[in-house]
C-alpha cells in the first residue's frame, strides 16, 4: 500500500526577520547561507538574507522552520523559472 504524503496549506510566519515557519512545502530545491527556493502550493518562494539554516525539514508534513536574517520573501510566478531569467535581471533584483 502507498503512503500519502499529508501537505498542510501553505501559511508563513515569519518572527523579527529572524526566523520563521513555513508550511505547504512540497520541496526544497537549494538552500545556502544567503538563498533558500522553496515549492509551495502556492508556487515557488526565493528566501533571501543572510546566515539563513534550515532548522527543521518535515517533507511529510510539508514543514520548514528557518532562520537567520531574512531580507525579502519573493513568489515566482508558474510560468518563471529562476534559471531561465536573464543575468541581469537576477543581479538587480
Amino acid at each position: 500500500m502507498e503512503e500519502k504524503k499529508v501537505i498542510s496549506t501553505h501559511k508563513l510566519i515569519l518572527e523579527d526577520r529572524q526566523g520563521g515557519t513555513i508550511t505547504g512545502v512540497r520541496d526544497v530545491n537549494s538552500f545556502d547561507e544567503k538563498e533558500i527556493l522553496l515549492f509551495t502550493q502556492a508556487g515557488k518562494l526565493v528566501i533571501k538574507g543572510e546566515q539563513l539554516h534550515v532548522k527543521r525539514l518535515n517533507l511529510e508534513k510539508g514543514e520548514v522552520d528557518l532562520e537567520g536574517k531574512i531580507d525579502s520573501l519573493t513568489y515566482l510566478s508558474k510560468s518563471t523559472d529562476k534559471k531561465d531569467e536573464s543575468l541581469l535581471k537576477r543581479m538587480f533584483r
